[in-house]
């Protein structure tokens, strides 16, 4: 590894997502393992390069049931497709932010999507010696473009799923040694 490669530090991090239920509130949900390798060298933002891996079966809505249907075939096919995979193309500063343009593997397809960056944060001792640092990334997607096009027909119009999807990463980094 190089003096620039910095790991997730999962357990201070959260990958989450929001999707519309019924088209009138939103719901929430979140992967609760997932890993990630990225070279940042503060003084060269544009080299960043970000390798990011989820496990589909860690999906929590903090409803059983729903997990259940969302790890089925109808939605992420778990079983056919464990990950989730973000690899990264392009990294563009914009001021105080980063643009990370970067293909998205989500139900065995691959699509570019581009992460809105905020940060990352400057280096920071933390109390065990080690540099860290922290950043939140967003994006959106339409479930549809992936695959992922169960839905219901709603009896008002509409429909019971939304095709849009939020996607909010927040993550802590612990550089390596």
């Amino acid at each position: 590894m190089s003096n620039n490669q910095w790991l997730i530090d999962a357990s201070h991090s959260n990958v989450s997502f929001t999707v519309k239920h019924l088209m009138i509130t939103n719901v929430r949900g979140e992967f609760q393992k997932f890993e990630g390798a990225i070279s940042f060298d503060p003084a060269k933002p544009e080299a960043t390069t970000i390798e990011a891996t989820i496990d589909v079966a860690s999906i929590s809505t903090r409803d059983e049931k729903r997990d259940g249907h969302l790890k089925s075939a109808d939605f992420f096919d778990a079983e056919k497709f464990p990950t989730i995979t973000f690899k990264s193309k392009a990294v563009k500063a914009k001021g105080e932010e980063l643009a990370v343009t970067g293909d998205l593997t989500i139900h065995g397809v691959t699509k570019e999507v581009v992460l809105e960056v905020e940060g990352p944060s400057a280096p920071t001792a933390d109390p065990w010696g080690n540099q860290r640092v922290g950043a939140t990334a967003s994006t959106k997607i339409k479930r549809d473009d992936f695959g992922i096009i169960w839905n219901a027909a709603l009896e008002a119009g509409g429909m019971l799923v939304g095709n849009d999807v939020k996607i909010t990463i927040d993550v802590s980094l612990i550089k390596q040694k």
